[in-house]
């Protein structure tokens, strides 16, 4: 795309010979801010367009002018006019027919409306412009979406347009699950409820620090990574993707016995200690070595391959939050995990932050215990045992 010289003569980096690399950086990095205010953010998307990973294969996500409607029946909305690269992929499988060709699609109940759209007009767009005819079990009822055609090519094409709604209507949901390891063992519950004792004895003058920001000692816990499970089949699923990491690295790193770490030290989320929303504490090997955060990054990196944890972290940040402003108003409160509802809208949550300056100071080193790490959870938001701490859908044990 050009860019009019005219525009072009008002701004100093237009000409550079012989720049430094250093320079040649810059005078990059400013030519794309000017593209951006000159033309808008669009020009950008349309040449460097999001990409999306869908069963290991890339997608590029053209951006158009996107429709919004409410649903006749509840809060939930559609998108009705998507447009998607439609190469022919061999990686689908597709049977062959007397009548043409059929493919089918897994999917949970919950996102064939995202399908069906508004009065039917997405299933029925889908339809006219790949010339298939597209089966969708009815609401509440579990079962395969099948695509038929009389031509290989529109139902590979149906079936790209159908996975690429259910990845991005999957994305809009919110968190279901979580894999994580428990924290809450009798000496680390004791170690907590010491600390939270001498920082409101200290503390408890300081802007915003009071009894309810603290995390309830009995769900203290390690989080891997968040997922969405929308059925017991993706469940299941989680549960055969744990045992297959416990198998392939797992009982390598742990040795089949529990990792002992320590729960030690302190440090908060943001770059302002006098403004603080979370605060947590660290974890780390009793040995000094890597191998709780090589294990974690592993079963992160392998359940985002598998696309049951959408690829937003390369690493995971061991942490167990202790402090958090949004248990003020909200004692079930889930961190930064409950910000969207189903359809994908932001909800903002008012909270007031905390002057961490004093308790910073006074327990950076702050030492809650130690304990052995046996077990990855399936733990489930906003459900709890007879424990008091999440419900657990499924685990692995390393011994």
């Amino acid at each position: 795309m050009r860019i009019p010289s005219r525009a072009l003569r008002k701004f100093p980096f237009t000409r550079t010979p012989r720049l430094s690399p250093v320079s040649q950086l810059h005078f990059s990095q400013a030519l794309k801010d000017f593209t951006r205010i000159l033309f808008g953010e669009s020009v950008m998307e349309v040449l460097r367009p999001q990409i999306i990973t869908i069963d290991g294969r890339n997608y590029r996500k053209n951006p158009i002018q996107e429709k919004t409607y409410q649903h006749e029946e509840d809060d939930d909305f559609y998108q009705d006019s998507l447009q998607y690269s439609d190469e022919p992929c061999d990686a689908y499988e597709v049977e062959q027919t007397p009548q043409g060709f059929r493919s089918t699609v897994s999917a949970p109940s919950l996102l064939y409306k995202h399908i069906v759209g508004k009065r039917g007009d997405t299933k029925k767009k889908i339809e006219v412009e790949t010339k298939t005819s597209i089966s969708i079990p009815k609401p509440g009822q579990e079962g395969e979406i099948v695509i038929t055609g009389q031509h290989r090519n529109g139902v590979v094409s149906a079936r790209t347009r159908i996975d690429v709604l259910l990845h991005t209507f999957r994305r809009k949901q919110p968190f279901t699950h979580f894999l994580s390891f428990f924290l809450n063992e009798v000496e680390v519950q004791e170690g907590f409820l010491k600390f939270q004792e001498e920082v409101l004895e200290k503390c408890s003058m300081d802007r915003g620090v009071d009894s309810s920001i603290f995390q309830n000692p009995k769900k203290l816990h390690l989080t891997i990574g968040m997922l969405v499970l929308l059925s017991e089949h993706e469940i299941q699923q989680t549960c055969e993707m744990l045992q297959r990491c416990k198998e392939d690295f797992i009982n390598d790193l742990s040795g089949g016995k529990p990792l002992e770490v320590e729960m030690a030290g302190i440090e908060y989320m943001n770059d302002d200690p006098g403004m603080v929303d979370v605060l947590y504490a660290k974890v780390h090997m009793k040995d000094g070595s890597n191998r709780l955060q090589e294990l974690v990054d592993r079963v992160l990196e392998r359940f985002q391959a598998s696309g049951l944890i959408v690829k937003d972290w390369t690493s995971v940040k061991l942490h167990a939050t202790v402090m958090n402003t949004l248990f003020r108003k909200d004692p079930n409160a889930e961190g930064r995990y409950n910000l969207y509802t189903p359809d994908g809208k932001y909800i903002f949550k008012e909270r007031e932050s905390f002057d961490g300056r004093n308790i910073l100071k006074l327990f950076e080193n702050f030492y809650f215990g130690s304990l052995k790490l046996n077990s990855i959870h399936i733990s489930q938001r906003f459900t709890v045992d007879s424990f008091g701490n999440y419900a657990s859908c499924g685990q692995i044990d390393f011994s």
